[in-house]
């Protein structure tokens, strides 16, 4: 990442650098602006017929490649709760619970702008008796056509599978190894 900053917020002095990849310094006024790395959820949600349902990502980054439902934690939300939350808007219905199943480091370039994320995983747990009788978990979902152009389920039945997958994300990928080796071996 580059020194976007042409000057100091508190001071306004041009003297201010990017330190040791993850903060912008002001050596004039002692002004520290950190780097932090975002917390974003994705939902692993398994249909009952095996396939996991994915979305065609409607807009940049990654336009029409697949993810999972998920997005940015809010302040003051838990990973779970804003794994719920997005589910919620991204597909119209939301999972009894959510069990973690992993995390992995990722790259969001938006608008110019890269943010590093921590991105964590979770299972999406569904009742089955709160699908309507005879439909499957797919049948149920309504897309957020700001973020999902449409839904797809697809099975994984091999580690070849995932290696040619179109994911948006790297993250993705390494989760979809790590759901593969605890689910189909």
């Amino acid at each position: 990442m580059s020194n976007d900053f042409n000057f100091c917020p508190m001071c306004q002095s041009r003297n201010i650098i990017y330190k040791d990849n993850k903060k912008w310094f002001c050596p004039d006024c002692g002004f520290d602006l950190y780097n932090n790395v975002a917390a974003a959820v994705g939902l692993i949600i398994v249909d009952i017929d095996g396939s996991i349902i994915f979305e065609v990502r409607a807009k940049e980054p990654r336009k029409g490649f697949l993810a999972v439902p998920g997005g940015f934690c809010d302040q003051d939300e838990s990973a779970e709760e804003a794994a719920l939350r997005e589910c919620r808007e991204e597909t119209g219905i939301t999972p009894a619970s959510v069990q973690y199943l992993t995390s992995f480091p990722n790259t969001y370039e938006y608008k110019g702008i890269t943010y590093k994320t921590c991105d964590l995983f979770f299972i999406a747990e569904f009742d089955p008796s709160s699908l309507p009788k005879g439909k499957k978990i797919i049948d149920c979902m309504k897309n957020q056509e700001s973020e999902v152009v449409e839904f797809k389920g697809i099975k994984i039945n091999s580690l070849e599978d995932i290696e040619n997958f179109p994911a948006a994300f790297p993250s993705l990928i390494n989760t979809l190894k790590v759901w593969y080796k605890r689910n189909c071996k």
